[in-house]
């Protein structure tokens, strides 16, 4: 949904601009997010291929085999595997806008993962896996957003998703969710400013008042976009967790487009 590529073609055939994004952190960090055409799209019921990489479900994981090349300034091979084995698949479906044009699914809220790959990154921990579809543009319908998703210490998570519509309504999500699946969505609690980027983008999670939100490490840093882990406060629990801030305002412009397709290499062809 962030590559240049496909809003430059008009948005006309979202299969003929697919990619298979990894990124890593820390020492060896690498990040591959290659634009390929639908020659290089295979899709099957429990299966996604793009070019050299895939991803199944196999005995109730997904497996995610990864065979990529990371992009400037660091070009190398990106190669090794990836299982997620969740501990409960979710039914929910939460919709961003009122019309449904924009949809997140937290399949997997809390889960086992296992990473293999090359620049050394070998380590197993928690993970989750979700998604989101959308109809339109996400710059279309949305000005900003931020989804911060925490591990709680009853092995369930909290997430939290904010954002501002381009019409000015808002969108506050919080949902609750246990180990085993379960899906309650509650009041949030108040919403706290964090530092901006170093990109200046602003951003605010959740957080009980009486404790300082902040950020403990910084993952990936974009003109229009954050990654980072961020510390709060939910009830009676200091956790730490993914949190994202998305500027659409950003990434409508033409010149954050052409910086972030140097980052996003185009590959139409696949034998």
């Amino acid at each position: 949904m962030f590559s240049p590529w496909y809003a430059w073609s008009g948005r006309r055939d979202p299969a003929d601009h697919c990619c298979i994004n990894v990124a890593t952190y820390g020492p060896g960090g690498r990040f591959t997010m290659t634009d390929r055409g639908s020659s290089a799209l295979r899709q099957s019921r429990d299966a996604l291929q793009v070019g050299p990489s895939r991803m199944a479900w196999q005995n109730g994981s997904l497996v995610i085999d990864v065979d990529e090349v990371s992009a400037l300034p660091l070009v190398s091979r990106v190669r090794g595997q990836i299982r997620l084995t969740p501990s409960a698949v979710t039914e929910v479906e939460a919709t961003l806008t009122p019309d449904g044009s924009h949809i997140w699914r937290p399949f997997a809220p809390t889960a086992r993962i296992e990473v293999d790959l090359s620049q050394g990154h070998s380590w197993t921990g928690h993970g989750y896996f979700d998604a989101n579809f959308g109809t339109a543009a996400l710059e279309a319908d949305f000005t900003r957003w931020t989804w911060g998703r925490f591990p709680r210490a009853d092995g369930g998570a909290s997430s939290f998703y904010d954002a501002t519509r381009a019409d000015g309504s808002t969108l506050a999500l919080a949902l609750e969710m246990t180990r085993d699946g379960a899906v309650t969505e509650v009041a949030p609690p108040p919403l706290t400013a964090l530092p901006r980027t170093l990109w200046g983008i602003s951003r605010d999670t959740r957080c009980e008042p009486g404790f300082r939100p902040h950020q403990t490490k910084a993952l990936l840093e974009a003109p229009f976009y954050s990654r980072s882990l961020v510390q709060t406060r939910l009830g009676s629990e200091t956790v730490t967790g993914v949190h994202e801030a998305l500027d659409l305002g950003r990434f409508r412009s033409p010149l954050v487009k052409a910086m972030v397709a140097n980052r996003v290499p185009r590959r139409a062809g696949w034998p």
